[in-house]
Parts: structure tokens; sequence; C-alpha cells
């Protein structure tokens, strides 16, 4: 039975969603809390969908007839009505005003501002999890609920960490938009707690000197490809990041004065970084240049000299010596050199901070903490190549040197 204006004007709300059939599909929803919203139930692709009219009195009862009529045109067409709708709010706003026409230009920022090619490529890659449903949505229209839904779908595949990442970057589009006048809010500040937590799984490390005295003598032994074993080989002496030695380049190594400054484009933190070499990290280096010198890179990979090998590559070495994911990782050679060069008591922990990059989070304490610890990291280093020589050729004896050390330093603390 059609609708009247009377009628709409005396549909009261109940405790559940009623609605009522004007015909064609247009339909009043009376909701529990007294709003009357306009909605035409269509088919579509063998779909069935709604198209939001607006909202009773401020539409009336005509206006909504009309709006049915001309959906019903759209349809004869070929045409879905909520697309068209779509489409018509991006030329009102212009399509610079569209989740993903925004997105891009924040990516082109970070880009211009110098951020590392591996930052820019893992935010566009958890940007492609928001486009098929924000994509060309204009921001104003996009709320909390919405991103949500977003960070739902990722979420039920297991993905944690990427839902909690999705939600920033998309949070960090959203206040790129408010500076830019186009949006007037970031809905992901209320979704804070709405995600599941992800479980935080550190890396496997060995931090048992006789134990990684095993894991130095395995390395050495390694039959596989000459590089891949250098490679580790730097990684127990230097214990940079792995990204970082995978593309280091030969331009970065100074052999006169021994030291490997990597560039800031590179780190982590946006900062250039020194690494002192010793005697037995420029060993390696020599004996790598007789095979990769010739080109750009320390350590080309297989199908291309232009790119370095692959960021599993060093884990994958691991594996073939024997040791599984969860006792040792290329990433845990950081925290073995953290642990055993603190526990040996030697040296300044803003110096071991120093040469693992790490930044100071209080900003108090990082003004007044400028200094690189230079010459103490020159002198660490040695050490720390020293000291791996002895647990290589006598983990034992290594190991009851540095419970003396250990007692040494409780005795006198």
């Amino acid at each position: 039975m059609a609708l009247s204006d009377m009628k709409c004007r005396n549909a009261r709300p109940s405790p559940k969603l009623q609605k009522f059939s004007d015909g064609d599909g247009l339909q009043l929803w009376v909701q529990p809390t007294g709003a009357r919203l306009w909605r035409l139930a269509y088919r579509f692709g063998g779909k069935q969908k709604l198209l939001a009219i607006g909202i009773y009195p401020t539409v009336s009862l005509a206006a909504a007839r009309e709006a049915r009529d001309a959906a019903r045109k759209l349809l004869a067409a070929g045409i879905d009505p909520s697309e068209d709708k779509k489409q018509r709010k991006l030329l009102q706003y212009g399509s610079g005003d569209s989740f993903r026409a925004i997105a891009e230009e924040y990516v082109a920022k970070l880009k211009r501002e110098g951020r590392a090619e591996a930052t820019i490529t893992k935010i566009e890659w958890l940007l492609s999890f928001a486009y098929p449903t924000l994509g060309t949505r204009s921001i104003r229209e996009i709320d909390a609920p919405a991103v949500l839904r977003v960070l739902r779908e990722v979420e039920v595949r297991g993905r944690y960490e990427s839902a909690r990442r999705l939600r920033s970057t998309i949070g960090s589009v959203f206040r790129y938009a408010v500076a830019t006048a186009r949006a007037q809010n970031d809905p992901t500040y209320a979704l804070q707690g709405a995600l599941t937590r992800p479980t935080v799984t550190p890396r496997a490390a060995i931090t048992e000197p006789k134990a990684f005295g095993a894991l130095l003598r395995a390395i050495d032994a390694f039959d596989g490809q000459p590089s891949t074993r250098a490679a580790l080989q730097l990684m127990v002496f230097l214990f940079p990041r792995p990204g970082e030695l995978r593309a280091a380049e030969w331009s970065e190594f100074d052999f006169d004065k021994a030291v490997w400054t990597i560039p800031a484009g590179r780190m982590k933190m946006r900062r250039p970084h020194r690494i002192p070499l010793s005697k037995q990290a420029m060993e390696v280096l020599r004996g790598l240049h007789r095979i990769t010198g010739h080109g750009a890179l320390l350590f080309p990979g297989v199908r291309t000299p232009k790119r370095p090998i692959s960021d599993n590559t060093l884990n994958a070495a691991l594996r073939r010596l024997g040791y599984g994911k969860d006792e040792a990782t290329a990433h845990g050679f950081r925290a073995t050199a953290s642990s055993l060069l603190n526990e040996s008591g030697k040296w300044h922990p803003d110096a071991i901070e120093r040469q693992l990059a790490h930044v100071e989070n209080n900003d108090v304490r990082r003004a007044y903490a400028r200094g690189e610890h230079w010459q103490q990291r020159v002198d660490m280093m040695q050490w720390w190549a020293d000291h791996l020589d002895e647990l290589r050729t006598g983990g034992g004896k290594a190991l009851k040197r540095m419970k003396n050390i250990g007692a040494q330093v409780s005795s006198n603390s």
C-alpha cells in the first residue's frame, strides 16, 4: 500500500526497526531512535542492494518518489544507482578529495622527504588493503566504522600486526588531509583499542657464549655461496640491521680509515651511521672484494647484479646450518651483541646503543647525548671481534672468562 504524508508524519518508533513500503522498492525506515530514513531496495548484478535517499521530512515523500523514479531509469540503462551517486559526489568535491588521491599525495610527500624505498613500498602495500573499499570515496564522508570494516577484513585473515599498521597508515593519510583542509578529523583515533593486539614474538637469538661459539664455527664451515658466508660473518662482527648489510655498496667503505658509513637514506632512523671496522672485519671484506668488488654491491643477487640478495638469504643460510627459526635469525645477531657487550661490563651503555644505531626516546636526554662515543666504539668493535675469536676457538674458556668479568663487576658495584 502506497504511503501518504500523514502516515509518514505519524510513524512512531518501536524497539525494532520498522519498514514502510511505498512501492517499487521505496521504503521509509523508522529507527528505534525516531529517525525516519528513505531507502530504495533494488537488485543489480544479481545482488540485493540499498540506496540511501535522505531523511524525512527534509526529503519529502514526493522528492523521495522522484529519486526512486530516477534510480529506476538508471537501472533500466544498466547503471548501478549507488555507484552513480558515488561518482557524482566525486565530481562535486573533485577527484583530489577521494581517499586514494589524498593517500597518493601523502606517499609522494614521503618520497620527496627521502624516505627509504622499503618504507614507501610497505606503506603502499598497506594502503592497497584500503583502496577497494575507501579509494573512490570522498575523505569527508569516511567515518570510524567505515575504517574499522576495512581493518576487520585484514584481521579475519589473522594478520593482526598488519591491521594495526594499516590503522596507523590510514590515520597518517587523514592527518595529512586535515592539514590540507580536506578533512575535519582523523577517525582512526576513535579506533584505539578496537583491534586485536598482536602477540609480539622476539626474534630468535643465541646469547649463551658457548652456544654462540658453536654457531660461529658453523658459519666458518658454511659450504654455500662464499659471499653468503661473508655476509653472515659481517653480521656477526658488525651487527647492523640485515637490510643495511644486504644493500651495502663498496663506495660506502673507507678501507684506509677502516670505516663503513651507511647513508641516511638506508637507515631506519634516517640518520647516517658509521661503523668502525675491526681487523677481522677488514679481512672478510678484502676477501669478499675479490669476489664482488667489480660491481657496486657487496652482495649482488643471482638474477641481476643491480639488485642485492633477498631478505631471506641469510635466514635461509642459518636454516641450512641446522638452526631453526626459533633458534637463530639474522636480526638476532644484534641482540647477541647487545647482550654480551653489556654483560662484559667494559663498555658504556650509550656507546653500545649508538653502535646499534638506536635513538634515545627521551627528547631531553637525546639533546644532551649527541656524542658518538667514537673512540670507545672503535675500541669496542675490535674487542668484540677478538672476543668472537675466543668464543670460536674455545667456548668453554670464554664462558668462564665472561663469568669472571661478571663477578668482578658485581663485586665492584
